[in-house]
């Protein structure tokens, strides 16, 4: 029989009442295996009111106390790295492998957090003018939230709250509905790292919980991962109600190949960037633009067989390379972009669409596909495929191939792949988006650096984790003082603003 999930909030399991459930499928099966509430407002306003009672109390702790917290979480973490894999790659359907590594890279930002105690810091200057000192402090924001998508139930999370927490916040998770399971065992946890009850909550929910949250006027800050269209809706939506917001978007990702690339290496980093996760990744490699039409020819050759022998299986199986996809309905989405590429007149060169898994029939399993002489024209260019399809872009020169990742309407990660130094940096000073890998396939920036993209990757000016991250959730608030010597003349009132001649 299918489990119920609940709702996590002041620290418990609170079961949802507002009579409306999502269904949890195993990818894998087709199976049922859960049922999630989906909160009303009311239920979304009873953790924000829970939060904010948290938040008096845990900003008055100092940094140095919220960071045991964050080290403790950690630990707790590490410890139950196997069971938190297991779960979500039950849910999401990515392998097991992979799952551990989607917790690790959420795990970094903790190690970041950490660190908060250097990363409130202000500043100060002593002597500003005649027996006058100024300093600046951080202050956190007070009850935050974060909307986060279903293809990263562990990293992404642990990117928003992670920094929020440590920083004196309190936050409300809304997960995706899809794959809710992990981010509800992470909030366990984080209670029996020593967070108060009420720091961090978990809301299951659709666009009702959504709603909820960018119209609440006790929520401070909204951080967001998702597509492209919500995010613009999440950014629009949140600061018309007065909050900050940063929403991650869509992708299409490049990857330009220069005639001196190590090929061998191009093609194993394009296998992995362009299928690891089934192309779930919004960092995933889904266009490859080799420069001249020989180099297109032999990449073409090399890549077609080892899409065809890319081992799809269920999660569970050690030797697969990636497992399905995380619902029949994104599966059926991606395959209408597949016949979409052929109806557009790409060359279809593996077709994955017809791929089955005996015993497995009733799973989302897509086998990988690629297709060569796409154009900039073609919808399934301009668009975001999320799936296990590589598409082969060809240009005739460095300058051609710089332009397309550059006018794209989305601007995430781009890669360049080449022995020329002078053109890798060229091109890393050029092309506009946000995120560029140098012979590195996908360029996710490490926890102390800053993840974020251009143009409709990301709506608001300030990036997901790092030194960002810290700015994005806490204000600055600027002292000066002045302690006049005893016994001091005074000078009277003046009404000129105030200068340092």
């Amino acid at each position: 029989m299918a489990r119920t999930y609940t709702h996590f909030i002041n620290g418990k399991a609170v079961a949802g009442s507002s009579g409306r459930f999502g269904d949890i499928y195993n990818p894998s099966t087709g199976e049922v295996q859960a049922k999630v509430p989906l909160a009303s407002t009311a239920e979304m306003r009873q953790a924000v009111a829970a939060a904010a009672a948290a938040f008096p109390g845990w900003s008055a702790q100092n940094p140095q106390k919220r960071a045991r917290v964050m080290f403790n979480f950690k630990s707790l973490v590490e410890a139950n790295m196997d069971q938190l894999a297991a779960l979500l790659s039950a849910e999401h359907g990515k392998v097991i492998a992979d799952s551990k590594g989607d917790i690790q890279r959420g795990l970094e930002v903790i190690e970041f957090a950490c660190g908060i105690p250097h990363l409130l810091k202000g500043e100060f200057t002593e002597g500003a003018g005649p027996g006058i000192d100024m300093y600046s402090m951080r202050q956190p924001l007070g009850v935050v939230a974060g909307i986060t998508p279903f293809n990263f139930p562990a990293m992404i999370p642990m990117w928003m709250f992670g920094v929020a927490i440590a920083a004196g916040n309190t936050f409300i998770c809304k997960p995706s509905e899809k794959d809710p399971g992990v981010p509800m065992r992470l909030a366990e946890l984080m209670m029996e790292a020593g967070a108060p009850a009420g720091v961090l909550n978990v809301v299951n929910g659709d666009k009702e919980a959504v709603d909820a949250i960018l119209t609440d006027p006790d929520i401070r800050a909204v951080s967001f991962v998702g597509s492209s269209a919500i995010a613009e809706y999440v950014y629009a939506t949140g600061t018309a109600h007065g909050k900050r917001v940063q929403a991650m978007g869509g992708a299409k990702n490049h990857a330009i190949i220069l005639p001196d690339a190590d090929l061998d290496q191009v093609v194993d980093d394009l296998i992995g960037a362009g299928y690891g996760s089934a192309g779930e990744r919004c960092m995933a490699i889904s266009v490859a633009v080799p420069v001249t039409n020989a180099l297109g020819d032999e990449l073409a050759k090399r890549l077609k067989p080892r899409v065809e022998s890319l081992k799809v299986a269920p999660s569970t199986d050690p030797d697969a390379n990636y497992g399905p996809l995380v619902t029949a309905q994104h599966r059926a989405k991606v395959v209408s972009y597949i016949d979409q590429g052929v109806k557009e007149g790409a060359e279809l060169l593996v077709d994955g669409r017809g791929f089955t898994l005996q015993g497995y029939e009733n799973g989302y399993y897509l086998g990988g596909s690629l297709f060569d002489r796409v154009t900039p024209q073609m919808k399934t260019y301009q668009e975001e495929i999320f799936g296990p399809v590589l598409q082969i872009a060809r240009a005739e020169s460095f300058e051609e191939a710089a332009a397309l990742p550059s006018r794209h309407q989305y601007g995430n990660g781009v890669a360049i792949y080449t022995r020329d130094g002078d053109a890798a940096r060229e091109f890393a000073s050029r092309v506009q988006v946000g995120m560029v890998g140098i012979n590195v396939p996908i360029p996710v920036p490490l926890a102390y650096h800053t993840f974020g993209g251009w143009k409709r990757s990301a709506f608001g000016d300030v990036n997901q984790h790092g030194p960002e991250g810290v700015r994005f959730y806490t204000k600055v608030k600027t002292v000066t003082a002045r302690w006049p010597a005893k016994g001091g003349s005074r000078e009277g009132s003046s009404f000129v603003i105030p200068t340092m001649k």
